[in-house]
């Protein structure tokens, strides 16, 4: 079983985000706005507790936000007392606002630029405890041009930050969480789910948006 590719976007492509977090940081600079949180703060602040639940999970786990855009989520673990906190972004201008945003709150938080479509450059980044994305796969899956040979080259990438005790935390809004399992499988099984509101509409139960957790096959 395979899943249908979705239709292209701006918003799979690096130029799109390059000038939204153009427009951020002047917004931030002159107004102080850190800029929207993808999605929902909601689905944000879900995660967060999810995580913190998990009394298996140490304060210094090694943590990874995938796209991490303006850092947000960062800055929510970073302020329950989570220590050990990367955000990687193939845009600079995200990374740039994201730095400001955590310098200005005094908070100890890496961030670098990085592709996720580059295997061997990911790679280097080493092995983490918690790999997270909210919205990340989403771009990717975007991208006007082999959207399936990039979600691919995503899930090398993801694959080889975890080990067999590490998870992987996906938030969705453009795929169903038996669309991401049939993506990922060989390489991901699901560990749980995330409760998200859900809807009725015609008889029939849906979520707008989608969160998973994943162990490495």
């Amino acid at each position: 079983m395979s899943v249908e590719e979705l239709n292209g976007s701006e918003l799979g492509t690096k130029d799109y985000w390059e000038k939204a977090y153009e427009r951020e940081i002047n917004n931030y600079k002159n107004h102080g706005d850190v800029g929207e949180i993808w999605f929902d703060e909601d689905s944000q602040i879900r995660v967060i507790n999810w995580i913190m639940k998990q009394d298996e999970i140490p304060d210094d786990v090694r943590v990874i936000d995938l796209g991490c855009g303006n850092g947000m989520i960062l800055i929510e673990l970073a302020r329950e007392g989570y220590t050990n906190l990367l955000g990687v972004d193939y845009s600079p201008k995200a990374v740039e606002l994201a730095e400001n945003i955590a310098k200005d709150q005094e908070l100890a938080i890496e961030y670098k630029v990085a592709d996720l479509m580059n295997v061997e450059a990911c790679k280097a980044l080493g092995v983490f405890g918690i790999v997270h994305d909210k919205g990340t796969y989403d771009a990717i899956s975007l991208c006007p041009e082999n959207p399936k040979e990039k979600r691919e080259l995503y899930i090398e990438s993801v694959a080889n930050m975890m080990d067999e005790n590490s998870i992987f935390i996906i938030t969705s809004c453009n795929w169903t969480e038996e669309e991401l399992i049939t993506s990922f499988d060989g390489k991901f099984i699901k560990k749980c789910t995330i409760p998200t509101p859900s809807f009725k509409f015609g008889g029939k139960v849906g979520s707008v948006v989608t969160s998973v957790v994943f162990r490495k096959v």
